[in-house]
């Protein structure tokens, strides 16, 4: 199937002077919100106004602290109930509609939000994208919107009609939206802080061993289960361990009652909430991870070599198959695959993937422009040289 990788092929006239971009995303986890974070960063730096909104502020109070409660219940108590919400939005229609039409609420409020001189609205989240493609679609407002896709696997629920453009991180994401219809797709790269890189030295990683006080002349295997710490995270440490290939290194996150349960049972090092994950990231040699979220993407780019194992259902297995398939991380589905994947990480350095474009500068040509350029991508573009065109010292 052609995958749809379309970007700028001529240089931009600016349509206008508006400097101000808003982002939308959603306390859920930190995947939607770190995104959002960085593509901020980068496009304050490119001499935007950036204004961010939190999904579930702009709902009635009720709905928002229960949409956020009722996902971080199933993660924790029924995960496999996540799955099959998740299945059954993909498979039913109506279903899916119905989910949309709960957005309505949030559409109102993020279109009072908005500034007059919004030049582009960005999403980070799915129904983030629901209520703003119904904004469009329905004429409400005229500023493009763009969606920029946080994971490696596309639910319908991403997909909505109205949004002008969908950024995926490779390939196989964009594949996925095109299949679910959606438009103005274009492979953009993950949005991940530079402070992720690899470690310069043996001295720096030794450094940031004593930073957490890491033990040193052992591989270090970092289990990461996002910001709540939810999942199969007790078994997965005990199988790390079982290997003697590496001595897991737990993210607990959120989850005290986990970092208490991996202490006890003293089958690897629990730590709690790490503000500073990229020096803890040069201090291992691999991620062992569930969700294929915002960490596996920041993992990739310290050059560590991911794993997914025991992994949710829903996004989680899905973002694995999606990782596997792109070639970025393996998916060990047993613990004899799970030792095999862990040798192979410490014997072959992972493969480095080609510089991909910044997603921060196809929103900014767009915001210059008032639309989205519809252009075939026919290679690798000069995005840079295109937006000096457009807008001058972006």
């Amino acid at each position: 199937m052609r995958t749809p990788l379309t970007t700028l092929s001529t240089p931009l006239t600016p349509a206008s002077t508006q400097r101000r971009i808003t982002i939308v995303s959603a306390s859920v986890g930190a995947g939607h919100d770190g995104a959002a974070g960085e593509l901020a960063r980068r496009l304050r730096d490119r001499g935007f106004t950036v204004d961010r909104h939190d999904f579930l502020d702009l709902v009635p109070a009720a709905l928002g602290r229960g949409l956020r409660e009722t996902y971080a219940l199933q993660l924790r108590v029924a995960p496999g109930s996540w799955g099959r919400l998740l299945g059954a939005l993909e498979r039913h229609r109506p279903l899916a509609a119905a989910a949309a039409g709960l957005t309505r609420p949030a559409a109102r409020r993020i279109r009072r939000a908005l500034l007059p001189d919004t030049a582009a609205v960005v999403s980070t989240y799915p129904l983030a994208s629901q209520a703003l493609g119904g904004l469009r679609r329905r004429g409400l407002f005229d500023v493009p919107v763009v969606t920029y896709l946080t994971d490696m696997s596309v639910h319908p629920l991403w997909v909505a009609e109205g949004v002008d453009a969908h950024l995926a991180l490779h390939p196989v994401a964009a594949a996925q939206a095109e299949r679910y219809g959606a438009a103005g797709i274009r492979v953009a790269g993950p949005a991940v802080p530079p402070a992720f890189r690899p470690a310069d030295s043996v001295l720096e990683q030794a450094t940031a061993r004593l930073r957490f006080g890491l033990p040193g002349g052992r591989p270090l295997a970092l289990v990461v289960a996002g910001s709540w710490g939810v999942g199969e995270v007790e078994e997965t440490a005990r199988d790390v361990a079982a290997t003697g290939l590496a001595v897991p290194v737990v993210v607990c996150g959120r989850n005290t009652a986990l970092r208490d349960a991996i202490t006890r049972e003293g089958t690897g090092i629990a730590l709690g909430w790490v503000d500073d994950m990229p020096t803890l990231m040069r201090a291992c040699q691999v991620v062992v991870q569930n969700a294929g979220g915002l960490s596996s993407l920041e993992a990739i780019a310290a050059g560590l070599p991911v794993i997914s194992y025991r992994c949710l259902p829903g996004h989680g297995s899905t973002n694995a198959a999606a990782l596997d398939q792109a070639g970025w991380a393996p998916w060990a589905r047993q613990p004899a695959e799970l030792a095999d994947s862990l040798r192979t990480a410490q014997a072959i350095p992972p493969a480095q993937e080609a510089v991909t474009e910044d997603p921060a500068a196809f929103i900014a040509a767009i915001a210059l422009q008032g639309a989205v350029p519809p252009a075939l991508w026919t290679g690798q573009p000069p995005w840079e040289q295109e937006l000096a065109v457009a807008g001058g010292a972006l």
